[in-house]
């Protein structure tokens, strides 16, 4: 069954939203493909706030990428400015 995680991200006051996007676009969302991601998609909020939505075939891909994922979550603040703000995750059980 089908798994997404969707997490909250604010960059730091003052950083172009740009250039942390490039950086999502450049290492993030290729990273998440090569943990067995389906597809990554990210949405901008506000001027300083995204939401990335990520899908994965099953909840074992996504928890066997979980190890790989903290590591580069623990480094994004100093790479890219910015921080988690929140995290949900969860097995799709109706779409249309």
């Amino acid at each position: 069954m089908t798994c997404i995680t969707i997490t909250t991200w604010e960059i730091s006051d003052g950083t172009n939203y740009d250039v942390a996007l490039q950086n999502i676009r450049d290492k993030r969302m290729p990273a998440l493909k090569e943990l067995g991601a389906s597809r990554v998609c990210v949405i901008r909020t506000s001027d300083r706030t995204s939401a990335a939505i990520t899908e994965w075939p099953d909840t074992a891909t996504r928890d066997a990428a979980d190890h790989a994922i903290e590591a580069v979550r623990s480094k994004i603040h100093a790479e890219d400015f910015s921080r988690m703000t929140g995290e949900m995750r969860g097995t799709v059980v109706a779409e249309l």
